[in-house]
């Protein structure tokens, strides 16, 4: 039987956002994001401790915040598999000059530069993200036709993504909570005739998890 998925967002990352930084600096800073773990002193929802246990598989992304709250929500008592395909949707610094605001601000500036198109050398591109995402749900599909409910801890923008496109391939969101705050998260129920998945899904998936 076809398990369902579960996306979380990571904990509150242990960095400090109220500085006032120019957008070079950003780029620095959410380099530092990327490399940090989790604040000290959180404790998940305790829902997400049994979603968790009753998951057949639990995957990560490989960015610190997310490996710390996948091994929180496991007690670190499983093995959890990473994997770059889930890291979050690139924040590439936005070229405007002189101005010094906080990193959510330039948070904003920096996705919207990004849907728009602006995307240096070497940064993934928003098309690019979303073929990638449709990579995420194919794998995440896969893993669940192999019976039992799956756990992603990954990104809150990346996860916003994949809501689009679980439920444009026939997946039914039964639950969304926490907004897209940290430790928030969501999940979806099988498509009818999910336990058809194309045999390259479940290929993948089952590499994946090795």
């Amino acid at each position: 039987m076809t398990g369902r998925i579960i996306t979380v967002r990571h904990g509150l990352p242990d960095q400090d956002r109220n500085v006032r930084i120019t957008a070079r600096e950003y780029g620095d800073w959410w380099a530092e994001y990327d490399r940090s773990g989790l604040a000290p002193g959180q404790t998940p929802p305790p829902e997400l401790f049994e979603l968790a246990a009753n998951a057949g598989t639990v995957v990560s992304s490989v960015l610190p915040r997310a490996i710390e709250t996948a091994s929180m929500l496991t007690r670190g008592g499983r093995n959890v598999p990473k994997d770059v395909i889930y890291v979050e949707a690139p924040l590439p610094p936005p070229p405007v000059p002189f101005l010094r605001l906080r990193p959510g601000v330039w948070g904003v500036i920096s996705r919207s530069f990004w849907f728009w198109g602006y995307a240096p050398e070497g940064v993934e591109t928003h098309r690019a993200s979303w073929i990638r995402v449709a990579r995420v749900g194919d794998r995440l599909a896969g893993l669940a036709a192999g019976g039992g409910d799956v756990m992603l801890c990954g990104h809150g923008y990346l996860n916003w993504m994949l809501d689009r496109q679980l439920r444009k391939t026939g997946w039914r969101r039964e639950s969304h909570v926490g907004r897209n705050h940290y430790f928030s998260w969501r999940i979806y129920s099988p498509a009818p005739g999910a336990a058809s998945v194309a045999g390259d899904a479940k290929a993948e998936a089952k590499l994946a998890a090795e």
